[in-house]
């Protein structure tokens, strides 16, 4: 896909572009980044990929958590994780 056609965002700071359709938690781990730490300090990853275990809260745009599995990303969008 070329790559005016791709959204940019930012997550954490690191700008990336994706392709449409492409959901925030797919962002979130393609910048190399966790969507959370468990109260261990351990990264943790969407786990049910529905929007029901909650462990791929973000915030977005200064919003704080975001189910990031049940949100595409948008333009210029920035997503932050803890």
């Amino acid at each position: 896909m070329p790559e005016l056609d791709r959204i940019a965002l930012t997550v954490n700071g690191v700008s990336l572009r994706v392709n449409p359709g492409t959901t925030v938690a797919a962002a979130v781990l393609i910048s190399g980044s966790s969507a959370r730490l468990s109260i261990g300090g351990e990264p943790r990853a969407p786990l049910c990929g529905m929007g029901i275990c909650y462990e791929c809260r973000v915030s977005i745009n200064g919003v704080p958590h975001q189910k990031s599995c049940q949100i595409l990303c948008a333009w210029g969008m920035e997503v932050e994780t803890p």
